[in-house]
């Protein structure tokens, strides 16, 4: 698939999925919405505490279909500047902007419509003041060079066919001394190709994770220091064995070159001061 059809289909997903939070109807996975009904279950559930989410319009939660929670682990401070990249319904941006403080500033960057309507509906409905959602790509981010304080992202990264691309942008736009903090799926060794597209279905839909080797050498290459990869959830071939039933996939034969291989990951890192 080329790029611009993958980035169609990334589009074409998420606006659906925007457009069945804001009906309330069906299920509110990306991975959930595929023709064999598959469900994420054990990738998107139980991410974010009822002391978070309390306070947050329904379906800013509803339209919440990362793998991690990374405002909980980016150690946010008030009066910092962030930016979410591939935002969606906006629920780390709000997380974020109470974080930060009205001397702070939370920007949500996405690149679909319907979920950039719900995200701001969502801002609306918080009474939110110190978030401003950005329509983009997150391989040209549009803000200028210098500017924020903490990227994070919720597994969208692996989404993109041009991942240096996204981290030599988000290097760009960090401020000196700035981190990146971004929940991602990362692949743990090698997986058969022809295995990795089907877990990848379940995983994320169209999810074109990075070897965990491979993610810390782009990061590195794009002028990242501090790197850190730390797994917050490991998948097993048994969370996955519904959806590879009905793929036709054997999940007893995969299992030894499957099992935990696949994660959701914490990937920290930092721009050099100078």
């Amino acid at each position: 698939m080329s790029d611009e059809g993958l980035k169609d289909l990334v589009k074409q997903k998420y606006g659906l999925a925007a457009l069945r939070v804001t009906a309330a109807t069906g299920t509110t996975s990306c991975c959930a919405s595929t023709a064999s009904g598959s469900s994420c279950d054990p990738v998107t559930s139980n991410l974010y505490g009822l002391d978070q989410t309390a306070d947050l319009p329904e379906q800013a939660v509803a339209a919440s279909l990362g793998c991690g929670n990374p405002t909980a682990l980016a150690e946010l401070t008030p009066g910092e500047t962030v930016l979410d990249l591939g935002s969606g319904g906006g629920i780390d941006v709000l997380l974020s902007a109470k974080r930060v403080g009205p001397a702070g500033k939370a920007y949500g960057l996405d690149m679909t419509d319907e979920m950039l309507a719900l995200a701001r509906e969502n801002q609306r409905k918080a009474g939110v003041a110190n978030v401003e959602f950005l329509k983009g790509e997150i391989e040209a981010i549009p803000l200028p060079d210098d500017c924020v304080d903490v990227i994070i992202s919720n597994c969208v990264i692996n989404l993109s066919a041009d991942k240096d691309r996204v981290f030599k942008e988000a290097f760009r736009v960090l401020k000196p001394g700035g981190r990146l903090a971004v929940s991602d799926v990362v692949v743990r060794g090698e997986v058969p190709a022809a295995i990795r597209r089907s877990v990848e279905l379940w995983i994320g839909c169209i999810a074109g994770a990075l070897e965990e080797d491979d993610y810390r050498a782009r990061l590195a290459q794009a002028g990242f220091e501090a790197i850190e990869v730390e797994p917050t959830r490991i998948y097993r071939t048994e969370d996955a064995r519904e959806f590879l039933d009905r793929e036709g996939i054997d999940a007893d034969a995969i299992a030894p070159a499957v099992d935990g291989k696949f994660m959701s990951a914490f990937v920290r890192a930092r721009k050099p001061s100078v």
